[in-house]
């Protein structure tokens, strides 16, 4: 018996030496988004009385439309209970996405193919995880942003990045992807962002085409991110930043269908494509996205849906139907013409902050530039410089590490998704602040 013991005890040592030790998975270890640390800082500066600009975060701040906060009152005042709904939503909100891309699209979507989610950031949860095995490799352009990398890289995928720089608009292109096949071998899937985050440029309907067939011949599953549809400033794709200050056409926001943005169904039902009602609706606290699925991933969409988060929020799903009325529409279509004018604003004074490399914002309300080099020399990087513009002038915007690991150190992205006002005045102080702290021949800075 005690010999007995003595072997069990000696097992057991054996079998904890091959335990691994508590702690995070490796999965789980992915860097941390550096916006959310500065809107930290920016919540603690406010609770202490400072008068913060955020231009942080892409949230549209005039929120849902009133017709969707009517209908979300109405469900709530009704005292019904809310139950689980369908793990891929309900069916008036399907069928009334579906009818969206009719009305914005031309496109014959059934609500079928529809799958409502928690946000956008659960589409993509859910759309890669029944997309791609892990080990494939799965390319997106760099810069961009740092969900699609962290996600893939904790469900095992190999992350390509492309370089895409402001020769290609930093969108990929089929000679980067197959530049990246031809170093590295056979690709899974291709991430597009049209207008992207956190360029705000975006991809004609002919390179969405020619990406969309190159994937398919090539059984690459492209997934295309189009939250920013309905974002958009007529004739800026086609225009440089130069150009863009030119005219207020330039600057515009469109009305016209076609300049929307292209959808990925247009060229190809094997892409999954991903939307949301955060950016044009701006509801981004509802969490409330869907996907367009191809008929080879629908069985899986809906088996792991009702497993990763049951149903999405019901109230808002109800509520939701609202946002593709008549009214909804013309309330964030006057949105964006508040884009549009903030936008123009922004670009006139670009050249006095002495930021180089202003990507073209051809859509979303996005600002991505490089740095000057007085500024990279003085603070050290781009976060020593966001760090030191929002305790000494009270201006919140985002360090670009977030977004790209290679250039990001030296640029910053800035959201003009709070109005003209805010930006005006972000301006004024960036530029006041610049000429206090910058090097030169007075004491403290400028003469």
């Amino acid at each position: 018996m005690a010999e007995r013991r003595c072997r069990y005890r000696e097992a057991m040592r054996e079998m904890q030496s091959d335990r691994r030790p508590l702690g995070p998975s490796t999965r789980a270890q992915v860097p941390p988004f550096m916006v959310m640390d500065i809107l930290g800082r920016v919540a603690e500066l406010r609770a202490e009385g400072r008068d913060v600009v955020s231009l942080c975060a892409g949230e549209p701040g005039a929120g849902a439309p009133p017709t969707v906060n009517e209908a979300a009152a109405a469900v709530h005042a009704s005292g019904r209970a809310l139950t689980y709904t369908p793990a891929s939503g309900i069916r008036p909100l399907r069928e009334a996405i579906a009818g969206h891309y009719a009305r914005w699209y031309g496109l014959d979507v059934a609500p079928e193919q529809v799958a409502v989610t928690t946000g956008s950031s659960g589409a993509f949860l859910l759309g890669f995880l029944c997309a791609f095995e892990a080990g494939d490799r799965v390319a997106l352009a760099r810069p961009g942003y740092p969900a699609y990398r962290n996600i893939l890289t904790s469900l095992g995928c190999e992350v390509v990045e492309l370089d895409a720089g402001p020769d290609v608009r930093h969108q990929p292109t089929v000679e980067l992807l197959e530049a990246a096949e031809a170093e590295g071998g056979p690709l899974a899937g291709l991430i597009l962002a049209s207008p992207a985050n956190p360029t705000g440029t975006m991809v004609s309907a002919e390179e969405l085409e020619a990406l969309a067939v190159w994937c398919q011949e090539h059984q690459v599953r492209l997934v295309s991110d189009e939250i920013y549809h309905g974002i958009v400033y007529r004739g800026a794709a086609a225009a440089g930043v130069a150009e863009a200050t030119e005219t207020t056409e330039t600057v515009a926001a469109s009305t016209d269908p076609a300049d929307r943005g292209a959808c990925a169904w247009t060229f190809s039902r094997t892409a999954l494509v991903i939307s949301s009602f955060s950016k044009y609706w701006g509801m981004p606290g509802w969490r409330l996205g869907w996907m367009l699925v191809p008929e080879d991933l629908r069985a899986a969409v809906e088996g792991l849906a009702g497993s990763a988060a049951l149903c999405p929020p019901a109230a808002a799903q109800e509520a939701a139907v609202a946002a593709f009325g008549q009214a909804a529409y013309e309330f964030c279509e006057e949105q964006v013409r508040g884009f549009a004018a903030t936008r123009e604003v922004l670009l006139e004074r670009v050249p006095e902050l002495g930021w180089a490399d202003v990507a073209p914002a051809d859509g979303a309300f996005y600002l991505w530039a490089r740095l000057p080099q007085w500024a990279l020399e003085r603070y050290g990087n781009a976060l020593g410089y966001c760090t030191a513009l929002l305790e000494e002038a009270g201006v919140a915007i985002t360090p670009g590490d977030d977004f790209d690991a290679v250039h990001g150190p030296e640029s910053v992205r800035l959201s003009f998704a709070a109005g003209k006002e805010a930006v005006a005045e972000a301006l004024e102080r960036i530029v006041a602040w610049q000429e206090r702290v910058r090097p030169g021949p007075g004491p403290g800075g400028r003469p």
